[in-house]
């Protein structure tokens, strides 16, 4: 995998988000898959819809030679629809996405650090995020150092605070 680059994503390539979001919703029944419809519920539609407009949105993506593998993302969401990890209207929200096939292989972890040391140049205070209880990737959020700071029964969400973190 050392042909992997992370990098910024470009203008042109923004409308591959939708593709990203719809992989980072975890998918308890791989033999029966949520529809691709979901990303038209506004709470989930909120992450892509019109990225890259706002002064908050910011997205590396995992390159393998010249594709698009994989994805992490953040935007302070701070209008009548708010996202699932929703904590105030300065906390940028972090979405997190590869292809099934470049899963387990560190790549994830490569880019939430990234997209961390980012935030905490650009001057956040902290993070946040939703993850259903059941995601593997919880691991790897606590690896981080989020905290769990709620729950209803199917969701944590998670806090980074960056001042203090390790990464």
């Amino acid at each position: 995998m050392s042909r992997i680059v992370i990098r910024k994503i470009r203008k042109n390539e923004i409308g591959k988000l939708e593709d990203m979001l719809y992989e980072a919703i975890y998918q308890t029944d791989e033999l029966n898959p949520i529809p691709r419809s979901v990303l038209n519920i506004p709470e989930i539609n909120v992450y892509i819809k019109d990225f890259g407009k706002l002064s908050h949105d910011y997205c590396l993506v995992a390159d393998l030679d010249g594709k698009i593998i994989g994805a992490v993302w953040v935007r302070v969401i701070s209008g009548a629809v708010k996202g699932y990890g929703h904590i105030d209207d300065k906390t940028p929200e972090f979405a997190l996405s590869l292809f099934k096939e470049y899963r387990n292989k560190g790549i994830g972890t490569e880019l939430m650090k990234k997209m961390i040391e980012h935030l905490r140049e650009k001057g956040y205070k902290q993070t946040s995020l939703s993850v259903q209880k059941e995601n593997y990737a919880v691991k790897l959020y606590k690896k981080l150092g989020f905290e769990i700071i709620a729950e209803n029964d199917e969701d944590y969400l998670m806090l980074l605070h960056l001042k203090t973190s390790n990464i």
